[in-house]
């Protein structure tokens, strides 16, 4: 449902082998740049993206460090990646500055379960999880990361993961902007 909003000149930070490029409205993106860190990931989505009707760059970036111009995106995309990001803080820095003024954020993330039963339970997982998951913690407050970043939530969405996932804990959607300068 949010995929569809992004527009202009779209960032997708965590793009890894582009799984997201189907829900991309082709109408409303211009161009797409999908970061991530792992070339392996980036090289399988080089043939999903050929049949596409807008340009699809990839680019071998961590999200801490975005080697783009600032206020150079209209849309930034975060799908599951604040959780495996070594330093949040520093990526949704980033993104602010490479977002344009008028510019939005999307994310789509798992975070700390609201049920305090279910946090404990991400914290003890967390260390043995994260070396199983690629780096994921459990434990991250992905809402708390983006408002302390400064930037406002516009949409949010907050659900709970079916039973076999709830060591996910909660799920958080939604869109945000930059700060009013």
């Amino acid at each position: 449902r949010l995929h569809p909003l992004a527009e202009g000149i779209v960032v997708d930070v965590g793009f890894g082998s582009g799984l997201n490029l189907p829900y991309y409205d082709d109408a409303r993106v211009e161009r797409l740049i999908g970061v991530d860190p792992d070339g392996t990931m980036l090289g399988r989505a080089g043939p999903k993206s050929r049949s596409l009707p807008f340009v699809v760059e990839c680019l071998r970036a961590s999200g801490e460090s975005l080697p783009l111009a600032d206020d150079f995106a209209d849309t930034v995309v975060v799908t599951y990646a604040f959780c495996t990001i070594p330093d949040p803080d520093a990526a949704l820095t980033e993104i602010r500055r490479i977002l344009k003024p008028a510019g939005r954020l999307i994310f789509i993330e798992h975070g700390q379960a609201e049920e305090p039963r279910c946090r404990r339970w991400q914290e003890r997982l967390n260390g043995p999880w994260g070396r199983l998951a690629g780096g994921c913690h459990l434990n991250r407050d992905p809402l708390r990361l983006i408002r302390e970043a400064g930037f406002r939530l516009i949409e949010e969405e907050r659900a709970r993961f079916p039973l076999p996932f709830w060591q996910l804990g909660s799920h958080h959607a939604g869109v945000a902007a930059p700060p009013v300068s």
